[in-house]
């Protein structure tokens, strides 16, 4: 992939990701129904209805770039570990946020290459925001009235702002949250604790619950495109993807300061 073409690519990304919220929305604002998948993961028609129009759009518009998505998972390894690049789609990150209706669920497209992400959006449909990132063209949230707002991870020294999990907090997240010195803690759903990190509004986000490669690789990348990090731990290497047969992350923390000392912290 020339980075020539990724201008192109976001804008469709972005684009398709704005259309997904709007079918989502249509579900969000019925009486939906809800199934579990065979990991007790919760299932609406939102999922289904964004999978649908975020991988037929894109098989038609850059057919030569493979897809895999949560809606859409039933892919070999044995044929997806060849692919140089592919998109990796959530299409409703967060169908528990949804299900509760606190609007804390988003739209996740992202582009690897080299099992890294290169490209990224997060589009929150309720609350009207969408993000977005590329290799060489930087990070930026999209205002009111469409125009493109740069936006940077913190790296000034203050008092230090952790966001975590709204329905998955767990010990060990306390443990390291504990370790870090005057700070205070908010909760969010879905990709956007990974918006928080690269618009500068918090400066931490650990994970140590399981997530799978399409929660993360869109707010991966507009983490690292605005100036930040996100590790996998305890190594502290930049999280890849399409590496194992398994689509599970590691444990992992995002930081906006990849220059802090953080080894005492993620290490215990």
């Amino acid at each position: 992939m020339k980075d020539a073409d990724l201008p192109q690519l976001l804008d469709i990304a972005l684009d398709l990701a704005v259309e997904a919220g709007r079918r989502i929305l249509d579900v969000y604002q019925s009486d939906f129904a809800v199934t579990h998948k065979d990991d007790a993961s919760p299932l609406t028609q939102a999922d289904l209805a964004s999978h649908a129009l975020i991988a037929g759009t894109l098989g038609k518009v850059a057919p030569s770039i493979p897809l895999l998505s949560e809606e859409g998972a039933g892919i070999p390894y044995d044929l997806r570990r060849a692919w140089p690049r592919y998109w990796l789609i959530d299409p409703l990150d967060g169908t528990r946020e949804f299900v509760k209706r606190n609007g804390e669920f988003t739209v996740n497209i992202a582009l690897i290459e080299d099992r890294r992400p290169v490209l990224g959006v997060v589009h929150a449909p309720v609350l009207g925001l969408t993000y977005g990132a590329a290799r060489g063209i930087g990070a930026f949230r999209v205002e009111e009235d469409g125009a493109r707002a740069s936006i940077a991870t913190h790296r000034a020294p203050r008092r230090m702002t952790v966001v975590a999990s709204r329905s998955h907090r767990d010990a060990e997240t306390e443990r390291t949250i504990g370790r870090l010195p005057e700070h205070e803690v908010v909760s969010r759903g879905s990709s956007l604790k990974f918006c928080l990190v690269a618009d500068g509004t918090a400066d931490f986000y650990p994970r140590f619950g399981p997530t799978s490669e399409w929660d993360t690789a869109a707010g991966q990348c507009l983490v690292e495109q605005a100036g930040g990090a996100v590790w996998r731990l305890p190594d502290l290497a930049p999280l890849a993807y399409n590496e194992k047969e398994s689509v599970l992350n590691p444990s992992f923390a995002a930081v906006g300061d990849p220059a802090r000392n953080w080894a005492p912290i993620l290490r215990g």
